[in-house]
């Protein structure tokens, strides 16, 4: 038996899952087995993870389901007392589990940790941030509100509380990850490591890419949450919803100079703004603004040189000295 259980879900996934896979086991703590759940791929995905030789793979193919049946029948078949996720093509730093495992080790009564969450692109190039917050101990009412964890590839949990609170629910892809956490912190308190040790890769191709998919499972997720929040934190239900379409916002944005998600980012943007007034106080909300103006208004291809030129999607200022002085 080992020590933890991670788990790669992978379909088609041949571009990106040697990093993935090698990241996972250059790892500072090294008592660990990988499962990879291959979900019905039809390119090379298998092929590369068989040709990486270590004794702590073991791979698994079954008929496509989707990524939250393959994490949990990666759990059902896992030995570890404690489980973690990472998609095949996102990226850790080496010291991410050593850590998070220290965290639960000396917080016995903690059942999830999790560190903070950058995002790359295709090219594992830096772009923005993720959440980078310190919530810790009973995180449940903040979870209602909003998504801190950032990534399905960040946290380390007890296998038993996994198994408690029912797994991943398999009709909520892509934001499954959400509900999964609000159901762990509505019974258990959660450890943060304040560091970034997890690289979310946003490939245009994916399903959190697609923003009318995420924008459903949300609402099916916040409907989920507040169908169990007691009345007391029903109040909560308008700021979860405005704090969502921010976050969709975000995603409509992201590596994207395409008129059609900039138009989808301009509902998210006026849905956030009408149902947390807050955000008109805040700086950010202009940059934002402007990105999607330029993003409808500018030709496609003037966009695509700016965004290779500027990669991080809320960097205006810079964004604007170009086109007002270009080289």
């Amino acid at each position: 038996m080992v020590s933890i259980s991670v788990i790669i879900p992978v379909y088609n996934g041949e571009k990106t899952i040697r990093s993935t896979i090698e990241s996972v086991l250059s790892q500072t703590f090294s008592d660990f087995e990988l499962i990879v759940i291959d979900d019905g791929s039809t390119d090379k995905t298998v092929e590369i993870a068989k040709s990486i030789d270590d004794s702590r793979i073991s791979i698994f193919s079954f008929p496509n389901a989707g990524q939250a049946e393959s994490r949990n029948r990666g759990v059902k078949l896992s030995s570890g007392e404690y489980v973690s996720f990472v998609d095949a093509d996102d990226l850790w730093t080496q010291d991410k589990l050593e850590a998070q495992l220290r965290e639960l080790t000396d917080n016995p009564d903690a059942a999830v940790a999790y560190s903070w969450t950058d995002h790359v692109d295709e090219r594992g190039r830096f772009f923005r941030n993720g959440p980078h917050l310190k919530f810790e101990g009973d995180v449940y009412k903040k979870l209602i509100v909003n998504d801190f964890v950032g990534s399905g590839s960040n946290v380390l949990i007890r296998k038993s509380t996994f198994v408690e609170v029912g797994g991943f629910e398999t009709s909520l892809p892509p934001a499954e990850d959400w509900d999964l956490w609000v159901r762990l912190a509505a019974k258990h308190p959660f450890v943060v490591i304040p560091k970034t040790q997890i690289h979310y890769r946003t490939l245009t191709q994916s399903a959190s890419f697609n923003v009318a998919k995420m924008e459903a499972s949300s609402l099916k997720v916040i409907d989920r949450i507040f169908e169990a929040a007691p009345e007391s934190l029903q109040y909560l239900r308008k700021f979860c919803i405005g704090h969502r379409y921010k976050y969709l916002t975000y995603k409509a944005l992201d590596l994207s100079p395409e008129r059609k998600r900039a138009l989808a980012a301009f509902r998210f943007f006026a849905l956030a703004l009408y149902l947390d007034r807050s955000l008109w106080k805040r700086r950010v909300i202009w940059k934002v603004l402007l990105r999607m103006v330029a993003t409808v208004t500018l030709p496609e291809a003037w966009m695509r040189q700016l965004m290779l030129r500027f990669p991080k999607p809320f960097d205006i200022e810079a964004l604007l000295i170009h086109i007002r002085f270009p080289d």
